[in-house]
């Protein structure tokens, strides 16, 4: 049925030789690629590591982000955020960089991290219900239910 298709397909196209011998498309596309290799699923073969990312041509050198860190972390802005930084440096003429490579910068020499109060709750121990006599507590879930021992309950 495929190479019907692959035949019809030359003089009329893909989807109306499919249409016309009602084979789906899909199927006629995979009929033409070649099968996989174990090669080229990475079974046998070692996957190739890519080719690291070359460096941009107008991206800062180390000593000016040396210097953009310095700067940075100088007593002045020290508690400044890089877009505060930006704009004060921006007001008074100079400009070093944009505020998001001010972030990268820090991130990389691990300086950027959460500076809000940040809550840290304890576990939680979920309720218990416990039943000392019958009828004390009635419960949908009677796995849910505990007495003094199981599956019994004192008579007081």
């Amino acid at each position: 049925m495929i190479a019907g298709v692959t035949d019809l397909a030359a003089l009329i196209g893909v989807a109306d030789a499919c249409t016309t011998l009602g084979v789906p498309r899909s199927s006629s596309y995979r009929a033409i690629q070649p099968a996989p290799t174990p090669e080229a699923d990475g079974e046998d073969a070692e996957t190739p590591t890519p080719a690291p990312r070359p460096r941009p041509a107008r991206s800062l050198s180390d000593a000016e982000r040396v210097q953009i860190r310095d700067l940075l972390n100088s007593e002045r802005f020290a508690d400044s955020a890089p877009r505060t930084v930006y704009a004060i440096l921006l007001d008074e003429p100079q400009y070093w960089c944009s505020w998001r490579t001010m972030y990268r910068i820090l991130a990389e020499a691990h300086e950027v991290k959460e500076r809000r109060n940040q809550i840290r709750r304890t576990g939680y121990a979920a309720p218990e219900l416990l039943a000392t006599r019958p009828n004390q507590l009635w419960s949908w879930d009677i796995t849910k239910l505990r007495g003094p021992a199981t599956w019994t309950y004192s008579s007081l």
